[in-house]
């Protein structure tokens, strides 16, 4: 699978689920089920692929800015936490994604967002994120066990998330470095 294919895929879903893929409300998300369909339809190799492909996308959001961004969106972030944002994350689809990537600060201008700093009530993450191609494969073959033999997990990321880092707990650093998202989150 190639990188193209692994976000049109991504994409497909979203256009599937249509107003509701913006969602992110953990009770009624179609969206995780949507992927799930689409990667669960795929060859045991593709969906291997995909695996493979969501680790490489995974982690190239490892970033200490973006984590930055997460706690502030989610009103604090730990390990787990920033996992599951980059992971829904990547459900927001490939713009917003790579625009994340490259300007954290650009999170603002998701609907999701924005709805969640002026209702209090929302979630970016996806937990089931991480675990959905190991899901879609034992779904099509009936067990893991291939899996977990021929997929050998998440890149190695560096022990600190890459790039700068700033203590989250300063709101004078988070207005200066993440100004959009500083005016809707911090009062």
């Amino acid at each position: 699978m190639e990188t193209l294919e692994w976000w049109d895929l991504i994409e497909s879903a979203r256009s599937a689920c249509g107003e509701r893929a913006g969602d992110r409300d953990p009770a009624d998300d179609p969206l995780p089920d949507a992927v799930l369909d689409r990667v669960a339809a795929l060859p045991p190799e593709e969906i291997i692929g995909f695996a493979r492909h969501f680790s490489t996308v995974f982690d190239a959001a490892y970033l200490a800015p973006l984590w930055a961004a997460a706690y502030l969106i989610e009103g604090g972030c730990g390990d787990d936490g920033f996992m599951d944002f980059r992971s829904g994350l990547m459900l927001q689809g490939r713009a917003a994604f790579d625009g994340a990537v490259a300007d954290p600060d650009s999170l603002a201008d998701l609907p999701v967002v924005r709805r969640m700093a002026t209702t209090g009530k929302g979630w970016l993450g996806c937990e089931e994120m991480l675990y959905l191609a190991r899901n879609a494969y034992v779904r099509r073959t009936g067990s893991g066990d291939d899996f977990d033999a021929a997929f050998d997990g998440p890149v190695e990321r560096p022990a600190p998330a890459r790039g700068d880092r700033w203590d989250v707990e300063d709101d004078s650093e988070m207005r200066r470095r993440l100004p959009r998202l500083a005016a809707l989150f911090l009062t």
